[in-house]
């Protein structure tokens, strides 16, 4: 069986803190994890947590990847954009441009995020977490739609986009140029080998695919870091 996405993981120097500031700006619960981690629940359980693991590992440069949050009139934009501040977010300048409309704001530990205008068709059909954006290749997006399997909602001019089966944020990847990767990524994926499934197998799978695998994290052998074709990492682990 193949591999489940089971969370979107934040290296964060302040991990507690992080996570409050996202449950309180997606309205999501709080639970503790067993590595010293806390996370934010998804709404239902066809989503993904998001983990906010501790690191001391200072921010260096733009992150991978991103969440785009849509909106769905211009006041609710402006809502979400006043709650961000609130809660101790900050604008930012990536070099966006007035017209586009969006908002691009960093949550207190740094990290990115844009707060889509109302009407964009594109992330019309998912929920308020619109997509997870990443700067990425074409390669890197097929990689992940046969490793998930699932389908490309997306796939010109080099850009590529994957929705799960049953609907939600889309994972996006924009394409060349792509920027140059400077350590490790403060986001990553983690993947969960369903309950009976061989995992073994099922990194063999990933690997086939294109995947390397890197180093064991646990001693028992319960879950593998390993890198993408871009070199991103991600972590597949047994079942929870």
């Amino acid at each position: 069986m193949t591999s489940q996405l089971f969370a979107i993981c934040f290296n964060a120097t302040r991990p507690a803190d992080l996570a409050r500031f996202w449950s309180e700006l997606l309205g999501g619960e709080l639970a503790d994890g067993p590595d010293g981690d806390i996370a934010v629940l998804p709404p239902d359980t066809d989503g993904f947590r998001i983990r906010f693991l501790p690191s001391q590992e200072p921010k260096t440069g733009q992150n991978r990847a991103h969440f785009d949050l849509t909106s769905a009139s211009p006041e609710q934009q402006q809502e979400t954009v006043a709650r961000a501040l609130k809660l101790g977010g900050k604008h930012i300048d990536v070099g966006q441009l007035p017209e586009e409309g969006h908002v691009v704001l960093a949550d207190p530990d740094g990290n990115e995020f844009c707060v889509i205008q109302a009407g964009n068709k594109f992330l019309a059909d998912t929920g308020f977490i619109g997509a997870l954006a990443c700067d990425g290749t074409q390669a890197v997006g097929y990689f992940w739609s046969e490793a998930l399997r699932w389908p490309l909602v997306w796939d010109q001019d080099q850009e590529t986009a994957i929705q799960s089966p049953n609907g939600g944020t889309k994972i996006t990847w924009g394409g060349p140029p792509v920027a140059p990767k400077t350590g490790t990524n403060r986001l990553y994926f983690e993947l969960v080998v369903p309950t009976g499934a061989d995992w073994e197998a099922e990194v063999e799978r990933l690997i086939a695919l294109g995947a390397t695998r890197t180093e064991t994290g646990e001693g028992d052998g319960s879950r593998v870091m390993m890198l993408d074709p871009d070199g991103n990492e991600f972590s597949v682990q047994r079942h929870r």
